[in-house]
């Protein structure tokens, strides 16, 4: 676990415990040892993990863990998705807030459960539309759309399972992956850049908002700097 506390110091806290209580089983959700339980207090997700802890097993799920089930995309989860090799399940919804999106990712939570070597996410149009349209997907077409992302620039669409219905989404999930695992698909181009260029865009942007903020606050203390000069009495020698 050492080697591993290290290797991961900068995105996730390792603790080790001997002794404890069944009460602290219950609570942590395992029930024989050795085990590791990997907490997300972010997403309010919890994985347990039985081995086995030989060869990549171990790495491979604490490598996997250290994002949720079901990952929103937006532009800081973006620049973790970079560090990834995995495939991306993403599914665009007109509006993550709405009920219905909800279900659907919760349904998407249980199909990324037993599938781990994808990587599930989901975004909104109406929370980031310039991201989705990049997939041809907007508020003027039938959403949810659900494909398979390679994480730069090309993603696969699954023939007869581009779009999800109302009823029974976990099947039409299933016949969605198997699918894509037969290679019934077809493959697309991003429109615009690629994902490396599009986050450093997005900084480009923020850099641009940055010192625009400073330029105004340099302007708002100088102009009432010398405003306080010229309101301040001016102080003379007295002459006979």
């Amino acid at each position: 676990m050492a080697v591993f506390a290290s290797k991961y110091k900068k995105k996730a806290w390792f603790a080790v415990a001997k002794d404890f209580s069944e009460d602290m089983m219950v609570v942590y959700d395992f029930d024989k040892v050795p085990a590791l339980v990997l907490i997300n207090p972010k997403y309010g997700e919890r994985s347990v993990f039985y081995g086995p802890f030989e060869g990549d097993f171990l790495d491979d799920f604490i490598k996997q863990s250290l994002l949720p089930l079901t990952v929103p995309i937006n532009p800081d989860t973006l620049k973790l998705l970079k560090e990834e090799d995995r495939k991306i399940v993403l599914t665009i919804v007109q509006d993550e807030m709405h009920e219905n999106s909800a279900q659907l990712i919760r349904v998407l939570r249980s199909a990324a459960n037993a599938n781990r070597d994808l990587i599930f996410s989901f975004v909104g149009v109406h929370q980031w539309e310039e991201f989705a349209d990049r997939f041809d997907a907007t508020k003027s077409v039938h959403l949810p759309k659900i494909l398979v992302w390679d994480g730069n620039e090309e993603y696969e669409l699954v023939v007869g399972s581009e779009k999800l219905k109302e009823e029974d989404r976990g099947s039409q999930i299933t016949r969605f992956l198997e699918g894509y695992r037969q290679g019934n698909t077809i493959k697309k181009k991003l429109k615009g850049p690629s994902l490396i260029g599009f986050i450093n865009s997005l900084i480009s942007l923020k850099s641009i908002y940055l010192v625009v903020f400073i330029v105004a606050i340099l302007m708002f203390v100088q102009q009432f700097g010398g405003q306080s000069g010229e309101n301040q009495p001016v102080r003379g020698e007295h002459l006979d």
